[in-house]
């Protein structure tokens, strides 16, 4: 079958690796893709974005199935369009991205459906905002309503840290994203991610994984879209993960069904987990960035016939095989992410590093400037390794970094330091 892939990141890299590898798989195209994808996919330049655009370059180059990568053309309803033109996809309607698109929606759902969460209250003004944080204190969470590209949360520790994130974000600071804001108690406890498909009725659990967010050894300075991964979780051990799905997954996906929404496509739930008991902090309604990058790693070649079975609504009769074994990704970023940084910088090296089942280069932000490759964004590459233990796959992920020639680049050393 032809399948495109739409997306440019670690993410979509990561899911092209993986579906190049199933024998079902004749013909693979990334839009836009990126420096890396251009190896295993052929690269065409389309507005992701637009969903008319989408379903013509589908329709013209005899796509089979269309997998969405990033979250804004979900939202933006491009899987509806696919699917009005009978055209295969995997991804939820705008109404049911919605989970993601908007944090007060999410919160509504959950109370709906008595989904365990964090307190919270949602505000459009600054003043009222304000107020009501004096009153709660710190730490205290601070997330603007809408899409923010992973930027639109603070975990403020400090009251002034609140007060000024509130300014920011109702101020302007995320355009639409911030024009409301959603503040919640903060959470105690340790974080993971958890990836379950559904196809509007049926779920299926599809991995977990943990995050790194802050920028820096030790979990200092900013938070990051990501600056590594690995899986599995420890902490979403069995007993986590049933009540993970009974009391949070399960009933939130009964509920969409009910406000006829059904949700289709690849759920990441991420909890806050004390004493055994799992919270959520947020949905996010496509897979992570960059736990997909050891997901796929881990899943392989099934992943594509998982992500078909989703979006043929036969998730019942699917299983995932999985190995004893983990998965390890270092995200090397340009200095001065995720603030100002420098674009066009020289990378080298890649050449020489292996590329198997074992060890892959995942390309998040690079493209080609004639033939040197070069940086093209925050997070730039996903050193990423397996093995059969966290341990072995976090050996294989760093002797692989040390081969890289990249002086604009930056990383943290400590990867996987909380489950080891």
């Amino acid at each position: 079958m032809n399948i495109l892939i739409l997306g440019s990141g670690g993410r979509e890299h990561a899911l092209a690796w993986a579906v190049k590898q199933n024998p079902k798989c004749d013909r693979l195209i990334a839009a836009p893709g990126n420096a890396g994808m251009a190896d295993v996919a052929e690269c065409a330049a389309l507005d992701i974005m637009d969903g008319a655009a989408v379903v013509e370059f589908a329709a013209a180059q005899s796509v089979d199935f269309v997998i969405i990568g990033p979250e804004a053309p979900l939202a933006a309803g491009v899987a509806d369009a696919l699917r009005a033109a009978g055209i295969l996809c995997f991804g939820p309607s705008a109404a049911a991205a919605q989970l993601e698109a908007s944090k007060a929606f999410t919160k509504e759902i959950c109370d709906a459906c008595g989904a365990p969460t964090a307190g919270y209250a949602r505000f459009s003004d600054a003043s009222e905002a304000r107020d009501y944080m004096r009153n709660q204190g710190a730490p205290i969470v601070i997330k603007a309503d809408g899409l923010a590209a992973g930027k639109g949360v603070v975990v403020a520790m400090e009251l002034d840290e609140a007060l000024a994130a509130v300014d920011d974000m109702l101020g302007g600071g995320f355009g639409e994203a911030g024009a409301e804001v959603v503040i919640e108690e903060f959470l105690e406890g340790e974080e993971a991610s958890f990836f379950i498909l559904s196809d509007g009725a049926h779920v299926l659990p599809v991995g977990t994984a943990q995050d790194h967010k802050r920028a820096f050894d030790g979990d200092a300075g900013p938070n990051t879209g990501g600056m590594g991964a690995y899986s599995p979780a420890p902490v979403m051990d069995a007993s986590v993960t049933q009540r993970a799905l009974s009391e949070i997954v399960q009933p939130t996906i009964d509920e969409m069904a009910r406000r006829g929404t059904p949700f289709q496509g690849v759920l990441f739930a991420g909890f806050m987990i004390k004493d055994g008991a799992p919270k959520l902090v947020e949905y996010n309604v496509r897979f992570g960035d960059p736990e997909t990058q050891v997901l796929m790693m881990r899943l392989g070649a099934q992943a594509l016939d998982l992500m078909l079975a989703c979006a043929q609504g036969r998730l019942d009769r699917a299983q995932v095989n999985w190995a004893d074994d983990h998965a390890l990704t270092v995200v090397m970023a340009a200095k001065g992410y995720p603030g100002k940084y420098a674009k066009g910088t020289p990378i080298g090296g890649l050449d020489g590093l292996a590329e198997d089942s074992a060890h892959m280069v995942f390309h998040a932000g690079t493209k080609m400037a004639g033939e040197q490759l070069v940086a093209n964004g925050g997070r730039v590459l996903n050193i990423t390794a397996r093995g059969a233990s966290l341990s072995e796959a976090r050996e294989r992920a760093y002797a692989m970094i040390k081969g890289v020639e990249w002086e604009d680049g930056f990383y943290r050393s400590d990867i996987g330091w909380r489950a080891l």
